[in-house]
């Protein structure tokens, strides 16, 4: 047991990297929007990042570098890239509010529980598959529109192909997320009697 303890405290791992490396790669996106006004040469890059999703986790597992610290960066890599880029495309007006506000209203909602569960002693709720794909979904509807807004001849195939996409994602992203409700409070109601345990041992 102390062996495994010692590796889920290892900070300098291949996936903390990967995820620490797709966190950084968020101020380039936002130069190349705003600065640049290269939205085309933006999208390829949020879509690249986006792409990269899995690896982290990947290698975590396929190679015995989970840590304490990748369980944490891994969603944290996931939350800053689409919540900063949706925030960005709204203010850059390469897509609708609407969908901005209904894709970070979700977003920002999980965030925040997922903090104050962690700051309540919360063991880590795994990701639920339906989660996933909507977050995989919207990964990829989002450079899409963005790619549409550009000036590539390409752009309304893009367009199109970012609303097949999206709407279906966000529907998901809605319906997983209900599902963490439960998750989440049965986990709390576990940590709470954990700590009562621990208080009165």
């Amino acid at each position: 047991m102390s062996g495994v303890s010692v590796s889920q405290k290892r900070v300098f791992t291949v996936p903390n990297f990967i995820s620490l490396t797709r966190i950084l790669f968020v101020p380039l996106f936002c130069w190349m929007l705003f600065a640049s006004k290269d939205r085309w040469g933006a999208a390829l890059l949020w879509g690249a990042l986006g792409a990269t999703d899995w690896v982290d986790g990947w290698w975590a597992r396929r190679f015995n570098a989970v840590s304490d610290l990748g369980k944490l960066l891994d969603p944290l890599a996931d939350r800053v890239i689409l919540i900063v880029g949706v925030a960005s495309v709204g203010i850059d007006a390469a897509v609708p509010w609407w969908l901005v506000m209904a894709t970070l209203v979700r977003e920002v909602s999980i965030a925040v529980a997922s903090m104050y569960l962690y700051a309540q002693g919360v063991q880590r709720i795994d990701v639920l598959w339906w989660g996933k794909c909507a977050s995989f979904g919207l990964y990829f509807a989002f450079p899409l529109l963005l790619g549409g807004a550009s000036t590539i001849a390409a752009a309304e195939v893009l367009r199109l192909a970012g609303w097949v996409c999206a709407v279906p994602s966000l529907v998901l992203s809605y319906l997983s997320a209900g599902q963490y409700v439960p998750l989440g409070m049965k986990a709390l109601r576990e940590a709470r009697s954990r700590q009562a345990r621990t208080h009165t041992g």
